[in-house]
């Protein structure tokens, strides 16, 4: 059995009080799992505080409380940890009770507003090609080896993280790649975890009905590769103008990829159509199967992560050529008689809306129009949603404002708030369905042959949550069966 004593060796503390050799069955943040023996770890949420469930925890037999204050009178038979950083600690111990999995793997991390899951998938794939076998934490879903497991978070908690991480050593994947999150960042979901690489995809206008400033955004973003160490390299997107911001204060190995500017790994777009990409890369001419500007840089990180883990340059650009993008990232569907083109994709900000819709425009044809459905979540960044309305109106021949995921928020004052950005001229552009199978169904409709329908926001996801529940609802699937009933 593990010590406390064993799993706080290299944790900074404030002070500690009762056994540390007593034995530990488990570590845990939700006091609902504690079981006989466990440490509990008192998080301090934005909504919640783990401190107000430490009785709790000790009546279900919790043997170790780790928390930043001590109540009034702590329980005698429980030892006491503090800590100036529950969220840190959690980490930290949890990688120690987990035996350090992330120094047995190669761990690259991915962070960006927009690309995150597409890079993260490409590595994966990439590197399983190659011969290995690999670990993937995405937004989509996480994978052991070729084992799927359901993913609730982009990031999960830091305990579940090790956890995985330990599955994935255990099974003998060599290489891990991962979506870094914001929020995981700012929350320390990822403390305790060696970091082989971190590449860094771009940042626009999100998460801000949690991190309030775009500065704050930027800087939590920043700390990821600030944290690195002098072993993993830093790879950036120079073309985004805070891509440099990134790499100013790491000791890791600093490197860039780009398009237009000057860089370590340098691209260009040849050719660019709905059946693919042909660009050079290092000098070196290759065809992708993905589509858009946005992928070409998404496949320049990836080639550069490879090459900076090791892989010869001409092996990784030959496997990426056949390798396809993530699920819901600009997926298409062909209609079988009207020949109208369809794509799911997860565009849900403001600028991976308007590279999809660009990337549209940049490849059809004259005559071809473009009706894009689209909606925005409840609950979250209402800042943005005037945005994408706009977006969706000027870039598009019709837009279709509907809803996404709504939440605890009425679909309707979702709508209103969107309505509230468009123009006059705009607004003759566009209808408002609040039922998405019905907006889907009406923008088919109005598609004539050789027409693309764009239906944004959701992606990969199976579901629509609405006032708490999810009731199953998958783009995809919806639009290939409107496609089939309008084609009988």
């Amino acid at each position: 059995m593990t010590t406390l004593q064993h799993i706080l060796a290299n944790m900074p503390t404030v002070s500690i009080t009762g056994d540390t050799a007593v034995c530990i069955a488990g570590i845990t943040i939700d006091s609902r799992r504690v079981m006989q023996g466990y440490v509990f770890v008192a998080l301090v949420g934005s909504t919640t505080d783990g401190h107000d469930y430490i009785e709790k925890a000790i009546a279900l037999g919790a043997a170790v409380i780790v928390c930043e204050r001590l109540p009034k009178a702590p329980a005698e038979n429980v030892t006491w940890v503090c800590v100036a950083d529950t969220a840190r600690a959690a980490g930290l111990l949890a990688a120690a009770w987990y035996g350090q999995p992330s120094q047995q793997l190669t761990v690259v991390g991915v962070t960006g507003t927009n690309g995150k899951t597409t890079t993260a998938t490409l590595l994966y794939r990439l590197f399983t090609q190659l011969g290995y076998t690999c670990g993937l934490l995405s937004t989509v879903s996480n994978h052991i080896g070729n084992t799927v497991v359901p993913a609730t978070h982009t990031t999960p908690d830091a305990v579940n993280l090790q956890g995985l991480l330990r599955q994935m050593a255990d099974a003998g994947c060599t290489h891990v790649f991962m979506e870094v999150s914001s929020h995981a960042v700012h929350q320390q979901r990822i403390a305790g975890i060696q970091f082989a690489g971190a590449v860094f995809t771009n940042i626009t206008h999100d998460h801000l009905d949690y991190h309030k400033t775009f500065d704050e955004y930027i800087r939590v973003k920043k700390r990821f590769f600030d944290d690195l160490p002098e072993t993993a390299f830093a790879l950036t997107n120079v073309d985004d103008k805070r891509g440099a911001v990134m790499l100013q204060n790491t000791v890791a190995k600093r490197m860039s990829y780009g398009l237009k500017n000057m860089a370590d790994i340098k691209g260009r777009v040849l050719e660019n159509n709905l059946t693919g990409l042909v660009m050079t890369i290092d000098g070196q001419e290759a065809h992708f199967m993905l589509t858009g500007t946005f992928n070409a840089y998404n496949l320049l990180a990836v080639y550069g992560a490879a090459v900076l883990l090791g892989e010869d340059k001409m092996n990784v650009l030959a496997v990426l050529s056949g390798i396809q993008g993530a699920p819901g990232r600009f997926e298409t569907l062909l209609s079988p008689v009207g020949r109208v083109l369809g794509i799911v994709d997860y565009a849900h900000t403001p600028d991976a809306l308007i590279n999809v819709l660009a990337t549209i425009n940049q490849l059809r044809t004259n005559g071809q129009q473009l009706i894009t459905v689209v909606g925005c979540g409840g609950d979250r960044d209402r800042t943005k949603r005037p945005i994408m309305a706009q977006v969706a109106a000027e870039h598009s021949d019709k837009a279709i404002l509907t809803s996404d995921n709504p939440r605890s928020e009425e679909p309707d004052a979702i709508l209103n708030d969107m309505e509230a950005g468009l123009t006059m001229a705009q607004k003759r552009k566009c209808l408002r369905i609040t039922d998405r199978y019905e907006a889907i169904k009406v923008a088919c409709t109005l598609a004539q042959p050789g027409d693309v329908v764009l239906v944004a926001g959701k992606g990969h996801e199976d579901y629509q949550e609405i006032k708490g529940v999810k009731h199953h609802f998958d783009d995809k699937e919806t639009l290939a069966s409107i496609f089939e009933l309008l084609n009988k």
